[in-house]
């Protein structure tokens, strides 16, 4: 048999490091060698190649041409050892973790008041929390997977569905009364609405028949629905919100339904996990969990 050249894995952890850093000298802080360590290793590593990996320019490197594209399918392929590694030991000991993606209002309002059942099922398995608001690379990050609100779409990943929201109107009682009577007449006051669906307030005029060029000037954008909710409960105006994600104690607190109508939402909520990752017991585990209990 053919002898392959591999380089070492403490060449390849080494160049890895310096290359995400485009520094030799952060890329020693964190793996704990010094910095004419981490040198000693790419320079090794550039003779072995027989090409130049980084550009010295002045007091700092750069990739090369080349430095950059094999320091993807390291990272790729470091990714996918420290994947299968896991996966070995997780489904030998029953343990293990999973590093998951969520969506902030959803992992309050949903996910985390659900999550004991999960450890009821696999106590030995621990889910950490990480915030990520829009689609990422899962070969820069150190997520497993990730709640995903949108379309079923994600760069070479898998979006398993998990459930469509219905959006409701909803005001604190000071600011409106009871309800208001006519669709048309949430005009007279402020539109909350949020800044990742800022065509839900479209959507819902179009359902109440009124002409969207209606639409106040008068509105308010708020990135997070834990924001847009807090800010119906103060009174700022009237709030387009998916119905699960407004808290038992948001209606204690005096707010209410602002009109009946509702609408469904032409997103939906997905668990997405990478495609070029071997799975891990605890993904597996979990993934089977929020699917069933999605559909409960």
């Amino acid at each position: 048999m053919k002898k392959i050249r591999i380089p070492p894995m403490a060449t390849l952890i080494a160049f890895e490091a310096a290359a995400r850093h485009e520094s030799f000298a952060l890329a020693a802080r964190e793996l704990y060698l010094t910095e004419s360590a981490i040198s000693r290793q790419v320079n090794g590593l550039e003779k072995n190649l027989n090409i130049r990996l980084f550009a010295r320019v002045k007091q700092r490197v750069e990739l090369t041409k080349a430095g950059r594209l094999y320091s993807k399918q390291v990272r790729e392929v470091l990714g996918t050892i420290e994947q299968d590694t896991l996966s070995i030991a997780a489904h030998g000991s029953g343990e293990g973790s999973l590093e998951l993606a969520v969506l902030p209002t959803f992992a309050v309002e949903w996910l985390i008041p659900r999550l004991s059942g999960f450890y009821a099922q696999c106590p030995n398995i621990r889910v950490n929390l990480g915030v990520r608001t829009h689609p990422f690379s899962f070969e820069e990050e150190h997520f497993e997977a990730a709640i995903h609100h949108g379309k079923p779409v994600w760069p070479r990943a898998t979006a398993d569905f998990l459930f469509s929201e219905k959006m409701i109107v909803i005001a604190h009682k000071e600011l409106i009364g009871d309800c208001i009577e006519q669709p048309e007449d949430v005009l007279k006051y402020p539109l909350l609405y949020s800044t990742t669906r800022p065509e839900s307030w479209q959507q819902w005029f179009t359902a109440a028949n009124i002409p969207t060029d209606s639409l106040p000037v008068q509105s308010v954008g708020f990135e997070l629905h834990s924001m847009l909710v807090k800010a119906a409960e103060s009174g700022l105006g009237i709030a387009l919100v998916p119905d699960f994600l407004v808290p038992d104690v948001v209606w204690s607190n005096g707010v209410v339904r602002a009109h009946e109508l509702s609408i469904q939402a032409e997103d939906s909520y997905y668990f997405v996990h990478p495609n070029n990752m071997q799975h891990s017991g605890p993904l597996d585990a979990f993934r089977e969990w929020i699917l069933t209990t999605a559909k409960a």
